[in-house]
């Protein structure tokens, strides 16, 4: 009898722990409309995996034992689940919003432009490096209408240098790029430039217009009360009715007053600048209509880094007897932190701004469990374009 209870112990413990382990997938919901929830992040304690649900609440990850899961999100009440609760390869997980339109105002001492450059000197300082990031980066190139080139890869970032000197270096694990670049897409509308973009999520450099002496004349600032977390405050940024023609963002920057660190930076163009722009016609010039950017960062202990971006843009250039519609979305999310170096060669340094000019490297489906999974529309657009290859 206890042979028998020994043995059947023995086969659910087994059964137990092959439940936990291998691809689980989850999908994010708000608790009140049922819509997913996009820019998620899910970290993995066990593995120390970071994770970010698209456009549809999809997060797509490995497990190998059982570990917590932390869900965040900035207009939502995080949660910790077990993976011993995702019972199922695909699970639903509903989060409480806490958007909350009666936040506070709250007054300072200090004038909210001077706490928003401080933030900014202290955060620099503080970003743990020398580290390794291991980053999944993904682009979609549209013109006219047209999906007409992707790009996605898996890289290692080591970041050394001071605040005041970020520097990297790449090592490209694996990519893959389709479509064919013609030769009215020309470099600079094309794809990070790897070669800075971490100098500058590390110095804040999409804050800039926002920092300069003249910001207190453009911009309003208000800083309010963070609901979700009371260590937290909200510093919105928004332009000035002065009816001038220069196409503004507004700016959400969240923070922890008591660190002093920033956590979220979020930006869009701002409705009422861009209704006072006047159309550019000279040939070569540029009709921005849309440009949203968002980063993440995240503190583990003593750690503090880049989690994710999102950056879009789209324009429309003026040719020579044309237009040309343009639009870019690029994705980068930090699938795993290290604070210790990586041993490598010079030779293998990757010294190019962008991935397309690259031979694709496909060692494994690394898309489908590197960061941020793929919406059903974004898989029917890389599978045609990888068809007319």
């Amino acid at each position: 009898m206890k042979r028998k209870l020994l043995l059947f112990f023995s086969f659910f413990f087994t059964l137990t722990v092959l439940a936990q382990n291998g691809e689980k997938s989850i999908t994010l919901k708000d608790a009140e409309t049922n819509l997913p929830i996009e820019d998620a992040t899910v970290f993995v304690l066990k593995s120390k995996q970071t994770y970010l649900s698209n456009a549809e609440g999809n997060v797509t990850f490995l497990l190998t034992g059982s570990s917590n899961i932390q869900v965040t999100h900035s207009s939502y009440v995080s949660v910790t689940v077990r993976s011993s609760a995702l019972l199922k390869t695909d699970n639903v997980i509903y989060l409480k919003s806490n958007v909350n339109d009666l936040d506070e105002i709250i007054i300072t001492k200090q004038p909210p432009y001077k706490i928003l450059k401080s933030l900014v000197s202290n955060s620099v300082k503080r970003l743990t490096v020398p580290a390794r990031l291991k980053v999944y980066c993904r682009e979609f190139f549209k013109m006219n209408g047209n999906y007409s080139y992707y790009n996605d890869g898996l890289m290692n970032f080591q970041l050394f240098g001071n605040d005041k000197n970020f520097k990297s270096n790449i090592l490209v694990e694996q990519n893959r790029s389709f479509g064919l670049v013609n030769e009215e897409i020309t470099s600079d509308v094309l794809g990070y430039n790897l070669n800075d973009i971490m100098q500058n999520y590390y110095n804040f450099k999409y804050l800039n217009p926002v920092l300069e002496a003249n910001a207190k004349k453009k911009y309003d600032f208000v800083i309010k009360g963070y609901t979700a977390n009371a260590d937290y405050n909200v510093m919105l940024v928004t332009p000035t009715d002065n009816n001038d023609d220069e196409l503004r963002d507004d700016f959400k920057i969240i923070y922890d007053s008591k660190k002093k660190i920033i956590i979220e930076v979020s930006s869009a163009i701002s409705p009422m600048t861009l209704s006072n722009v006047k159309e550019k016609t000279a040939v070569g010039s540029k009709n921005i209509y849309k440009s949203i950017f968002k980063t993440i960062y995240r503190v583990d202990n003593d750690n503090y880094y880049l989690v994710s971006s999102k950056e879009e843009i789209g324009f429309e250039r003026v040719d020579k007897n044309k237009k040309t519609d343009i639009e870019v979305r690029n994705y980068f999310v930090t699938t795993n932190f290290s604070n210790h170096n990586y041993t490598y060669k010079e030779s293998e340094v990757f010294k190019d701004k962008t991935l397309y000019n690259k031979k694709n490297v496909i060692l494994s489906s690394y898309w489908d469990v590197s960061g941020l999974t793929a919406t059903e529309e974004e898989q029917q657009i890389v599978l045609k374009m990888a068809d007319r290859q």
